[in-house]
């Protein structure tokens, strides 16, 4: 997506970056190096701020270089420099506000996704986090990040990762044409029930897989065996899925804190052992789309003969509930998640010292772990 025009920078900048503008501008110019930085780990994300940068040295007739300290989908420590940016003072100041904006969110997003991969490596993730950002530039930018943390999962511990996402304009960061994604729950009320608006779908887009949507009438198990006994062909060929969205105010159909208990201790006995807070409790037997319910689900479907019917679960699927399902070996093909999104927006805030003016290495007190005889690159 492309970034502001030439002359809207200056409206988006820093009013005191625009007042050093013209201050350099009346009293001389002088080549710079800027070092760009984050106080948390992160997965570096960086494609989206390099590109714009290097469009805004064309506009400008200006020559920025750009120094990668970690290549794109590596690890990057709190504090490490992400990169060294260098060029003529005057043509750069003003432009920091917009490229910090580029690369923290970016490299945030980025580190959750890889995580929750590596979590779950055997399960396929889809992007859905498009209605959560603010404005299409940012789900661009959540778009490039989840694909950027796929990449890495893929790498290090041969994740599927991320297979897709919900829309078509962020879809080639997936190696896809269009957006994948499942029925709304508005297209279920509009139908009547489940079964009719799978029917619908199928009519519709006649060869297409189906994803249904399984829990707007509460009776996610139900529901799902009658969409199954509809089209049993399709769920033998593996293209019939079932997307479990239960709100966190109830259990799926049939279930409660006792059936929890007891639906984990005949596939997983060792899981609820394993957790560590309420939190962590509450994703593996809790209400909503828990490990429990969907060990439930796949009872349900497997006992009724349709074991090659696919769960998609979704519904607050961040690094720590994906930690969850991994310690209760949840039996999920896809999570659909927008929750790599990142929690606390403070952690995203990217920050910017110049380390050099004029060849000279110099930064304020305290930021001397920037100069560049100091770093290393530690990969990652």
């Amino acid at each position: 997506m492309n970034g502001p025009a030439e002359p809207d920078i200056s409206a988006w900048a820093d009013a005191y970056f625009n007042r050093t503008k013209r201050t350099v501008a009346r009293f001389g110019d002088v080549p710079v190096t800027y070092a760009i930085f984050m106080r948390r780990p992160v997965v570096a994300a960086p494609r989206l701020a390099t590109d714009w940068l290097a469009a805004m040295g064309r506009l400008r007739n200006a020559e920025f270089t750009v120094e990668l300290c970690h290549e794109e989908g590596r690890w990057v420590g709190a504090g490490e420099p992400l990169m060294y940016v260098s060029g003529s003072f005057q043509q750069l100041v003003d432009l920091e506000t917009a490229l910090l904006q580029k690369i923290g969110p970016a490299s945030v997003a980025a580190y959750n996704a890889c995580v929750m991969c590596m979590d779950l490596p055997k399960t396929a993730f889809l992007a859905m986090d498009a209605r959560h950002c603010a404005g299409m530039e940012m789900a661009e930018m959540m778009a490039y990040a989840a694909s950027v943390g796929s990449a890495r999962a893929r790498r290090k511990v041969g994740a599927v990762g991320f297979i897709g996402n919900a829309t078509d304009a962020t879809a080639h960061y997936f190696g896809q044409k269009k957006g994948l994604g499942t029925m709304p729950h508005a297209l279920i009320g509009y139908a009547g029930s489940t079964l009719r608006a799978a029917e619908m779908l199928v009519e519709t887009f006649p060869g297409e897989d189906l994803t249904v949507l399984a829990d707007y009438f509460g009776r996610e198990i139900s529901d799902s065996l009658a969409v199954c006994k509809r089209f049993p062909d399709m769920v033998e060929a593996g293209r019939m899925a079932f997307r479990l969205d239960t709100p966190g105010s109830r259990y799926i159909e049939g279930l409660d804190t006792a059936a929890a208990y007891a639906v984990l201790d005949r596939n997983v006995p060792d899981a609820i052992r394993g957790y560590r807070t309420e939190a962590e409790l509450r994703d593996l037997i809790g209400p909503g789309v828990s490990a429990a319910a969907i060990w439930r689900f796949r009872e349900a479907l497997d006992a009724a003969g349709f074991s090659q019917a696919r769960i998609v679960a979704s519904s607050g699927f961040g690094p720590a509930k994906c930690k969850a399902m991994a310690i209760a070996s949840a039996p999920i093909d896809v999570v659909g998640t927008g929750s790599y999104l990142p929690d606390r927006w403070s952690e995203t805030y990217a920050t910017a010292d110049i380390v050099a003016y004029d060849g000279k290495p110099q930064v304020k007190v305290g930021r001397e772990f920037l100069l560049r005889e100091r770093q290393t690159n530690l990969g990652g």
